[in-house]
């Protein structure tokens, strides 16, 4: 079967943020020169090696049956993880996009949905960038397609002047479409995947002929993301449910891998801004046992606390661990300590709430007091209270 070509990619040099088929530009492009397993129809990579491109060399597909030697050696190598999860859900995740249902991440938020639908239509695509962003002002013009009204008044409604968005884009070129957030969208706006997903084609009935449908190419599919918070904002419909399989996307539990993935995540963000302050795993193991003890609702000791409302998520953690990097870096003595994580957790866990400040201030007083008396990291962080307010 001949391999997809690509899409076209731009340099990435001065993005603020690149895109994973940017990012991961030389690993994608290894896999695609490597693999030779069996791919579907449309696919730039076969499934294993889109599992690998996800969850790196190390996490191989198990059992390496029907892959030749060269396959199953050259298309393993030096490729990382990405996403750190439930390995079979991934596998899972997968399938589902193979198949003719389409594939819904739903969890907690700062699970890491969006970067893995990222990662999967990158690898299945080889963009990511077909992405319809879920909001209560989200219009079905902004799914489907619009018009360029100069070309509209001039021509009327032709080819020319239609504006394709993301959904009639995935259709015609056979790519992977992203819905992120979908339930944040009313309910009539979700239903317009409905007739999408079950006959694979979108009418344009203002076009005549066989302008007026557009059908499903090979590797059409949808893959939407979901937050558990938002669950009852727009519930999803019983025929719209219909049409996905949903995956669950569970926060890390293991808090010795979030403290190295923390860690690591850090690091890389601060060395991308070009800063590199001094981290001491024992600093981070600060801030990772405090999301631990605030999303579990007790300590590993057994002391009860309240939960805040607010997300206490890895990536969370990761952002206030960068934060804490830059201040050290820019504001102290280029070496993060206690304070600097105190300062920069009021913006990623208070969020304007009275309730949730009450709750981080208990949980200072009763629990980070009594582990500053017997730890120097854990006391800088208890001597910066005072951020939190009275």
């Amino acid at each position: 079967m001949a391999k997809q070509q690509p899409p076209t990619e731009t340099p990435s040099d001065g993005l603020l943020r690149e895109p994973p088929e940017l990012r991961y530009k030389t690993e994608l492009e290894h896999l695609v020169e490597t693999d030779d397993a069996p791919r579907p129809e449309g696919w730039r990579l076969s499934p294993r090696a889109v599992r690998t491109f996800v969850l790196g060399s190390e996490a191989a597909a198990p059992g390496k049956r029907g892959r030749s030697k060269r396959g199953a050696k050259a298309a393993e190598s030096a490729v990382r993880r990405k996403f750190h999860g439930d390995d079979a859900m991934v596998d899972r995740a997968i399938v589902t996009l193979m198949s003719n249902r389409a594939l819904i991440l739903v969890g907690e938020p700062g699970t890491a949905k969006s970067m893995l639908s990222e990662l999967l239509a990158a690898a299945v695509s080889g963009t990511s960038g077909l992405t319809i962003q879920g909001t209560a002002g989200t219009t079905e013009d902004q799914i489907k397609y619009s018009w360029n009204y100069a070309l509209l008044l001039a021509e009327g409604p032709t080819p020319r002047a239609l504006v394709p968005a993301p959904l009639y884009r995935g259709l015609a070129e056979g790519r992977l479409v992203r819905f992120e957030e979908i339930t944040r969208c009313p309910p009539e706006i979700q239903d317009t995947l409905v007739s999408v997903l079950s006959d694979k084609l979108l009418h344009v009935p203002e076009l005549a002929g066989g302008d007026g449908v557009v059908y499903a190419r090979p590797g059409f599919n949808i893959v939407a993301t979901a937050n558990t918070r938002d669950r009852g904002v727009h519930e999803m419909s019983a025929a719209l449910k219909r049409r996905f399989n949903f995956e669950t996307v569970h926060p890390i539990a293991d808090k010795g891998f979030e403290l190295e993935l923390v860690l690591e995540e850090a690091r890389e963000l601060l060395g991308g801004a070009g800063v590199e302050p001094t981290f001491e795993p024992d600093v981070i193991d600060v801030l990772v046992t405090t999301f631990h003890d605030l999303r579990n609702g007790r300590t590993e000791q057994g002391v009860v606390v309240e939960r805040p409302s607010a997300v206490m998520s890895t990536a969370e953690a990761v952002s206030v661990a960068f934060a804490a990097g830059l201040d050290a870096w820019h504001f102290g003595d280029r070496r993060v300590e206690g304070q600097h994580l105190a300062r920069q957790l009021v913006g990623a866990v208070l969020k304007d709430s009275d309730e949730d400040a009450k709750k981080v201030r208990q949980y200072f007083d009763v629990v980070v007091k009594q582990r500053s008396k017997k730890n120097p990291h854990w006391k800088s962080f208890f001597d910066a209270r005072g951020v939190l307010g009275k």
